[in-house]
């Protein structure tokens, strides 16, 4: 299984310790939402977007490997999927942990497609 989808690129400009959340979040084709939450726990660090009324209220869970850039003083961050590729991720499950073994395995499955080929 494939760890980039799980780090912050180094070009990204995120700062480890600046919380994220409230923070917009913006797809290749638009906006999906704003973080809700961050975490950064080694190994499994993403972020969980509220949709809104995007995908009717929905949470999804972004890898950090996604976020091509934060913009502190916007406060957005810029992720380098579309809005499809996001809506057909794994759906996220707030009652299971981000480190359970399975749980990472379906979300490194998906997006490692895109980030370096077969998990």
């Amino acid at each position: 299984m494939s760890d980039v989808i799980w780090e912050f690129r180094d070009a990204a400009g995120h700062i480890a310790g600046n919380d994220l959340a409230g923070f917009h979040v913006e797809a290749t084709d638009g906006p999906i939402g704003t973080v809700d939450e961050l975490s950064e726990e080694s190994g499994s660090r993403h972020l969980v977007i509220d949709t809104g009324p995007w995908i009717f209220g929905k949470h999804v869970l972004l890898p950090a490997g996604t976020v091509a850039r934060v913009e502190q003083e916007e406060k957005t961050v810029y992720v380098d999927r579309t809005k499809d590729e996001i809506r057909n991720s794994p759906e996220y499950d707030p009652e299971r942990h981000a480190l359970a073994d399975d749980y990472r395995e379906a979300y490194a499955a998906y997006y490692g497609t895109y980030y370096g080929g077969p998990v």
